[in-house]
């Protein structure tokens, strides 16, 4: 089958149609009609998971249209699209049949063998679906996923009213990838546990910054004790469910237990980081062995031989090419790597990770178009996605959004966590550390210290607020409401102002006529003294002084409004500029050998 799936296939390998057009610098896709053969586009009988959805292949455009790829510099010229006036190789005959109200055969492309993807025996329990999000940055970059062959491929799940309803251009993305153990897909029917309905077992929250200079991947360990809350859901039925929530318990099953899908787990990881999430993705077992193979393999780096019995991957020490199912043995492995714990495999599959960014950007890979577009038809096929981006316009755009990070301003780190000390198994969120992880992600603070000299200059100005006189606790007057705080948050704040801190002129006013995205202190000119202390105690940031034009009076309180990043009092509200010294982190640019 060609690359539309339009029945001429006469043995040509789709990516063998992407022709480099010279005038415009990109690829475009040029089909040459076959007499005597169908040109309906070819359906599919590929199953998903229940509770998702397979789009329609597209319609077949009319024999011989050459369809360059939208949303790329040209687009498709028609008769009054081409430039007039040159004469390049054959271009003004070409020109002439335009005007005739024709089109001039392309040139005849060569063919390629199709390659034979290699199979592998070895026993392979799970991979990180964070590879999926990672990729669109390759393929948006090019822009091959726009084609709308790849639409059929798409499989989507709702977001069940969670999240933000969708990205935009004019603030940070949020992503969630999960990498599910169901045991789904042809090939993974011997990996044990075949009737199961599958955890969250690889998460990665992937955040760009609201300017893309910089990107952060957190991943959450599937081990951690956490409050899955209730989850509103459509079922695969159509019906609709609550599902109850469960406190403490651990993070992985808030997918596939009890019926949960993605959306409980978006719901989950806002829940637990205060980060509000705008899409989702999810990849089954066979994800990994497709992408690897589509780039030709993954280069890793071994400070140690590798034997390890239960993922099977048996390697010397050194560097390593791999893919398919030694690709799989490789991020499942843990016993013979760091601690021999889950966050041992964590940092594997981080490291794994950043050296397919790598592959991804390099010129080897953007420059092929047999790459990119086996690149795009496994991603389409291996990827769940939410319904708001189940469209490869979307994807397009989600993919040129995250296109633009480059890879040394991106950050691999993992969730601060604790060993439970009441279950070896499981772990605990470090509460010293992981509340200061959070709020660098929700404020936009970029972890690789990447800020632009306007941007540096604005905190200048914004930081001064903070700077001068600070008036005696005991001389700060400040009414409390709650403007989408948690409920009961006034009075929380009021106790810790009043019984910690000896802010005594203090008021709980209740709920503020209108809640506000996040916490802030209004507050006079001559009222600035009492601001900076209330800021110094609270650890609020310079964004969240809000000084009017004119001066109060002498007993005028400010007016203090608890937004939704307003936890708990005492617990600072603003971030820190740089990360926690001892976390775990690894830049993306960089290749670190697996210990």
């Amino acid at each position: 089958m060609d690359a539309q799936g339009r029945g001429r296939d006469e043995g040509i390998d789709p990516a063998d149609q992407w022709v480099l057009n010279p005038d415009t610098g990109d690829y475009e896709l040029r089909l040459t009609p076959s007499s005597g053969r169908s040109s309906a586009a070819s359906g599919s009988s590929d199953t998903r998971t229940s509770g998702s959805r397979r789009r329609p292949g597209p319609s077949a455009p009319p024999p011989g249209d050459r369809a360059s790829v939208p949303g790329q510099r040209g687009g498709r010229r028609g008769a009054e699209g081409g430039r007039g006036g040159r004469d390049e190789s054959g271009r003004g005959s070409r020109e002439e049949s335009r005007k005739a109200g024709g089109r001039a055969a392309p040139p005849a492309q060569g063919r390629r063998k199709a390659k034979q993807k290699k199979s592998g025996k070895k026993k392979a329990l799970v991979w990180t679906g964070g590879v999926l999000a990672f990729l669109l940055v390759g393929t948006g970059t090019a822009g091959y996923l726009v084609y709308q062959h790849f639409n059929g491929n798409i499989t989507s799940v709702s977001t069940d009213g969670a999240g933000t309803g969708g990205f935009s251009k004019d603030r940070a993305i949020n992503v969630l990838v999960i990498g599910t153990d169901k045991r789904t897909g042809k090939g993974n029917e011997g990996y044990g546990d075949a009737g199961s309905v599958g955890h969250a077992d690889t998460n990665i929250l992937f955040h760009v910054s609201k300017d893309r200079t910089n990107a952060t991947a957190l991943s959450i360990p599937r081990d951690l004790i956490t409050d899955i809350p209730n989850c509103p859901t459509q079922l695969a039925d159509g019906t609709e469910k609550d599902i109850p929530g469960t406190a403490g318990g651990r993070f992985n099953t808030s997918l596939g237990q009890s019926e949960r899908t993605p959306s409980c787990t978006m719901r989950t990881v806002t829940e637990l980081t205060g980060i509000k999430v705008d899409h989702f993705m999810v990849a089954d077992f066979n994800a990994v062995k497709s992408l690897t193979t589509a780039v030709d393999g993954v280069d890793v780096c071994l400070a140690k031989d590798i034997d390890d019995k239960d993922s099977h991957l048996k390697l010397s020490k050194g560097e390593h090419t791999l893919q398919g199912e030694q690709a799989l043995a490789f991020l499942r492995t843990r016993h013979s790597v760091g601690f021999g714990s889950d966050l041992s495999r964590i940092e594997i599959q981080q490291q794994f990770l950043g050296s397919l960014m790598r592959k991804l950007k390099s010129n080897d890979t953007l420059t092929s178009p047999t790459k990119m577009w086996s690149l795009a038809e496994a991603a389409t096929k291996a990827l769940t996605v939410d319904d708001k981006i189940a469209d490869i316009n979307q994807l397009r755009k989600l993919g040129m959004e995250l296109a633009s990070v480059d890879p040394k301003n991106i950050t691999f780190t993992t969730v601060p966590v604790l060993d439970n000390p009441n279950d070896k198994a499981t772990v605990i969120l470090d509460e010293s550390k992981a509340p200061q992880v959070f709020s660098m992600m929700r404020e936009d603070v970029s972890f690789t210290a990447v800020e632009k000299q306007e941007k540096a200059a604005a905190k200048a100005a914004a930081d001064a607020k903070l700077k001068g006189d600070m008036a005696d606790p005991a001389d700060v007057r400040v009414d409390v409401f709650n403007g989408g705080a948690p409920a009961g948050s006034a009075q929380n704040a009021l106790d810790w102002l009043q019984n910690e801190k000896g802010v005594l002129k203090s008021t709980n006013k209740a709920n503020a006529p209108e809640d506000v995205k996040k916490t802030q202190l209004v507050y006079a000119p001559n009222q600035a003294d009492q601001a900076r202390r209330l800021a110094d105690l609270m650890g609020l940031s310079a964004s969240a002084l809000k000084p009017t034009e004119t001066d109060a009076g002498d007993m005028d309180p400010m007016v203090l409004t608890l937004g939704p990043d307003f936890k708990t009092a005492g617990s600072p509200l603003s971030a820190p500029q740089k990360a926690p010294e001892d976390i775990q982190r690894v830049e993306a640019d960089k290749a670190v050998c697996a210990k």
